[in-house]
């Protein structure tokens, strides 16, 4: 227990020293780094074996549960996705969110074939043996940021690899590349292509990453609950981290069964299912009210920046150099296809505001989805045009499935080899082009 404690104090301590750094560090403000990527870099660094000859910052015996807390809470955050969820009647499925959604999720099978045809590649032409499920890492780690790299490792550590941890390592390593080259490159488009002249205010407040005029700071969210019965933080923790446990529990005790399908589940895709059950129960009992969406963004959020934090620290620097080669393959050919086929189909499939569609949906597709919504707001600083509403909603589909996709596809390339995945994703580009060509033939504005 003592150690759980210095452990969360360790961490916190890196992500202070990394918002400080930040602070202080123009170049780290003007490539938009996070605190938690750089108060990670900072722990490799005090854990690293240079220092280590010197003096022992971090215990020997800490390393492996700070490796292992990204595929932890990577159950918390991803079972939260559906808690709060508002679809209501009048939020019909619009054209262009069905095309923000069918582009993003034609985005996602081409990244993971490109990983799994890199994979292919290295094997085949230049005989050259990457780690079996090799592939779904450039996705996870475009698409789903630092923090997804837990689900890398978490699906891979079921599945009984000892190279979860060299994968988890590369994820975060070409997350971080993604971010950096996906801000750049999007403030480079928008400086060629925008009639309008880049919004200074809007990039200074992204680049601080502080707002010091108390009048522009915002809630963080409504309290829904009185302290006399309890507090409305804890609430939503308690129902977050009590449905994550429910689900572990009822888990594993349908795989004691040995159900042929259950078992191949993982824990947080099998706890989205469940808290979707028990969302729509609040819902139907009238009790939605009691849910605020932004607190669960930001209970979400801390995590995600410990998670990130406790990734970046433990990467495995030996194996990682190893695979620089394919990582700046995937890198490339990820990063060029992703913009190429967002930029044509947004030109083909919408009909206004063709650069902060394109934008939105790269920043997403290399970032996350505040990268996105940064690229955004420096073409439309006021939100104004309905681009963010059809953006978000298509996001939302795309980031519930996301998740489960790359587990499916690592447990196929696990399993088998990277023809199963490569076979599978061909199928399913095929299926969603074929989809978008009829449904915007098929559908009037």
């Amino acid at each position: 227990m003592n150690d759980f404690l210095n452990i969360t104090a360790f961490l916190s301590f890196l992500l202070l020293i990394g918002t400080f750094v930040k602070s202080k560090v123009k170049i780290l403000q003007e490539l938009f780094i996070p605190a938690s990527v750089i108060g990670g870099i900072i722990g490799l660094f005090l854990n690293s074996n240079f220092l280590r000859q010197y003096i022992e910052i971090l215990p020997s015996k800490w390393e492996g549960d700070i490796r292992a807390i990204p595929g932890v809470l990577i159950i918390p955050i991803l079972v939260s996705v559906p808690l709060g969820m508002k679809i209501e009647k009048e939020n019909k499925i619009m054209k262009n969110i069905v095309n923000t959604g069918g582009i993003l999720f034609l985005i996602t099978f081409m990244q993971l074939f490109i990983g799994y045809l890199v994979n292919f590649i290295f094997d085949k032409f230049f005989r050259i043996k990457l780690y079996k499920s090799f592939g779904a890492e450039l996705n996870s780690a475009f698409a789903g940021g630092h923090g997804t790299a837990g689900v890398v490792a978490r699906t891979l550590k079921e599945l009984g690899s000892k190279y979860w941890e060299l994968a988890q390592g590369v994820t975060v390593t070409l997350a971080t590349i993604g971010l950096i080259c996906g801000i750049i490159f999007g403030i480079y488009q928008i400086k060629m292509k925008s009639k309008t002249s880049l919004k200074k205010d809007i990039l200074t407040e992204y680049k601080s990453g502080h707002i010091k005029d108390r009048t522009k700071q915002k809630s963080i969210g409504q309290e829904t609950m009185l302290n006399t019965t309890i507090d409305t933080l804890a609430y939503h923790l308690a129902i977050v981290f009590g449905v994550s446990g429910l689900a572990i529990i009822s888990l594993n005790m349908l795989k004691k069964l040995n159900i042929p399908i259950v078992s191949k589940i993982t824990v947080w895709s099998y706890g989205m299912l469940v808290m979707f059950i028990v969302w729509k129960i609040m819902v139907k009992k009238g009790l939605d009210w009691s849910i605020d969406s932004k607190i669960k963004t930001k209970i979400t959020g801390t995590l995600t920046e410990f998670a990130i934090v406790a990734a970046v620290a433990t990467i495995p620097l030996r194996g990682v150099i190893g695979y620089i080669f394919p990582i700046v393959c995937v890198s490339l050919l990820g990063f060029s296809l992703t913009w190429i086929i967002i930029f044509k189909l947004s030109q083909r499939y919408f009909q206004d505001y063709h650069l902060e569609r394109t934008l939105a949906m790269f920043g997403t597709s290399t970032g996350v989805f505040i990268t996105g919504l940064l690229l955004l707001r420096i073409c439309d600083p006021k939100l104004e045009t309905p681009v963010l509403q059809d953006y978000s909603l298509g996001f939302s589909i795309t980031a519930l499935l996301g998740p489960i996709l790359i587990t499916l596809c690592i447990q196929l390339s696990f399993i088998y080899n990277y023809f199963y995945p490569m076979s599978l994703l061909i199928s399913l580009i095929v299926f969603t082009v074929i989809f978008l060509e009829w449904y915007n033939k098929g559908v009037e504005i």
